[in-house]
């Protein structure tokens, strides 16, 4: 069985992208998990009459000081769930939700929430038949955990709301009693359990750290091509000039270049300027280029600090999702409840910031080279748009570089840290907050405008590379990477609509994000 195993520790970006991305995949719970979810869960239920925990028999947030009579501790799971469940706004993605749910299991599965075994179950359950809570996209904070989306799957699974079953958008109660399960019946606390935590925006952050590290290696697959259409000078990926300023990334970013373009005939020695152009007693100008410009001489540095950033990332992600975040949570050794702030964003926030910072950044460097070829006043070589036609009655790529210019420029307008925006809420309870779901979610946009901006610039330089017929003279890798172009986006002679194909090649993109 196509299976992934959940036992608290350990999960992956990697396995929350494949569950999230083939319907195959079944979770199931390590048999390692089930005696310390047990015995947390029993040692909460010893202390519901002699001991004031939050949540489970007081009330929340500013409302901590009221104390729950035994009677009503179900009924203040169940309220704390509707009352919460208010999210507004378009659904959202399926793969987003399966990554929560994925999540929330994880760290209830560690055994210090004190949920029962069923929950976790039920949970089990909803993840592997692919029943989608459908989850408003407005609504978090990012500090509290994520109330309000984490209760939209919450009232799912007491048989309440809407979910996503089968392709349709169903009433949760019609879906469960279809598979023949009742409605699941909280205990104390698991309301609370269920809500409390960052398994959204780290959920969500996972399956765009998959592909921002895609479309990394997409634009260093780019530059590598674009340094061959300029026939640039190889000193400027050599080992000897990079090892002079070790930032690690700048270094394995000139080292990916000159491995993807070792067997390539178009770079030139620096030599070679020396050989075609004289020194002599008067000042005069020459054909060649002594260097190239910045967006392609300064790839190494600018898509270096991108690939720390990118790297550096995964560890802080991997380390959310596996860990406690919720609020109380049990010290099994001292046989204690701990009240902190586990719950609480920045760590996630902060991080999709740096990645969404370093996307736009590599958006504006695809950009820019995209402008290079399609200007003839500034390439001084290639036709205007790189038109293979008739340049005045047909307009070649004009159009595409509208889309990537307008595309960057929506970019460059999501670039400012919004985990930056904390405005105090919860009767000033939550006096700071991550926002971290939205910075999520805005990471979202700038990761689907960056395909958009990238693809463009593989087609822009396809293009080139057909002006200039060097189909034979590119590096293995380069010229695979032409032909994949070409199958989906034909080399453009008279003027056509190009939204279709481009589409295609973005999904072909997307398509190698799975690592």
């Amino acid at each position: 069985m196509n299976s992934l195993e959940i036992n608290g520790e350990g999960l992956r970006a990697v396995d929350i992208f494949r569950f999230v991305t083939d319907s195959t995949v079944k979770v199931k719970l390590s048999k390692s998990v089930f005696a310390s979810i047990k015995s947390s869960y029993e040692f909460l239920a010893s202390k519901l009459r002699d001991t004031v925990i939050y949540g489970v028999n007081t009330g929340l947030g500013p409302m901590a000081s009221y104390l729950i009579g035994k009677e009503q501790l179900i009924d203040l799971q169940t309220n704390l769930i509707r009352s919460h469940a208010t999210g507004m706004g378009e659904p959202l993605r399926q793969d987003f939700v399966f990554a929560a749910m994925l999540v929330r299991l994880n760290t209830l599965s560690k055994g210090y929430s004190c949920v029962s075994v069923e929950l976790i179950e039920r949970l089990v359950l909803y993840l592997n038949e692919r029943i989608a809570p459908v989850i408003p996209t407005h609504g978090a904070v990012g500090t509290s955990g994520d109330l309000v989306q984490l209760a939209h799957i919450a009232l799912a699974i007491i048989g309440e709301g809407e979910v996503d079953y089968k392709g349709k958008r169903r009433q949760a109660i019609d879906v469960i009693k279809e598979l023949g399960i009742e409605p699941y019946k909280l205990k104390p606390k698991e309301g609370l359990a269920l809500i409390n935590g960052t398994s959204v925006m780290s959920g969500i952050a996972s399956i765009l750290w998959m592909h921002a590290k895609n479309l990394l290696n997409i634009e260093i697959k780019n530059s590598a091509l674009s340094l061959e259409l300029i026939q640039a000078y190889n000193d400027g990926i050599s080992k000897e000039l990079h090892n002079l300023r070790p930032h690690p990334g700048q270094i394995e970013i000139a080292k990916s270049l000159r491995e993807l373009l070792e067997t390539s005939q178009l770079l030139r020695k620096r030599d070679s300027l020396n050989r075609n152009n004289k020194i002599t007693d008067t000042v005069h100008q020459i054909s060649d280029f002594v260097q190239e410009v910045y967006s392609f001489r300064c790839t190494p540095q600018i898509l270096g600090p991108i690939l720390e950033t990118v790297t550096n990332s995964l560890q802080v992600i991997e380390i959310e999702i596996n860990s406690v975040t919720d609020n109380p949570v049990l010290d099994r050794e001292h046989k204690e409840f701990l009240h902190g702030g586990n719950f609480h964003g920045d760590y996630i926030a902060v991080t999709v910031d740096q990645i969404k910072m370093s996307l736009v950044k590599l958006s504006i460097l695809s950009e820019r080279r995209i402008n290079f070829f399609m200007n003839q006043s500034i390439n001084k070589f290639f036709p205007p748009f790189l038109n293979l036609n008739k340049p005045g009655l047909t307009l070649a790529l004009q159009g595409l570089q509208f889309v990537a210019t307008s595309t960057t420029a929506q970019n460059q307008s999501y670039a400012f840290p919004h985990s930056i925006h904390s405005i105090p809420t919860n009767a000033d309870n939550q006096d700071v907050v991550s926002m971290g779901t939205d910075a999520s979610l805005i990471l979202d946009k700038v990761v689907e405008n960056t395909y958009i901006v990238t693809t463009i610039e593989a087609v822009t330089l396809a293009q080139a590379v057909d002006f200039l017929q060097f189909q034979e003279k590119l590096a293995k890798s380069t010229h695979e990477m032409y032909n994949k172009v070409r199958e989906k986006v034909a080399t453009v002679i008279e003027d056509r609509s190009l939204t279709k194909e481009l589409s295609a090649l973005v999904e072909y993109f997307k398509s190698f994000a799975n690592g």
